[in-house]
């Protein structure tokens, strides 16, 4: 298993968040979250939200999974 994750920083969400935004993506008020809301022909809608607890917040495996999702989701449409 991989190291525990480390909350992301300023600078790591400058560079790492523009890419999510552009797609979708927000910062959660009053919690350290990402989250989007998926459409679907055949499941009307998901709304996910992600935040690592190990860290109290958002971390990389956040965006990384975000990033995933995203391919996924294009995959279906």
């Amino acid at each position: 298993m991989a190291g525990k994750a480390h909350r992301l920083s300023a600078e790591e969400r400058d560079q790492l968040l523009p890419n999510l935004r552009a797609v979708g993506w927000n910062e959660l008020d009053g919690r350290d979250a990402i989250c989007k809301e998926f459409h679907f022909k055949d499941f009307n809608r998901v709304h996910i939200t992600l935040s690592t607890h190990d860290c109290g917040g958002l971390s990389e495996r956040d965006i990384n999974l975000a990033s995933f999702i995203e391919q996924i989701a294009a995959s279906l449409s």
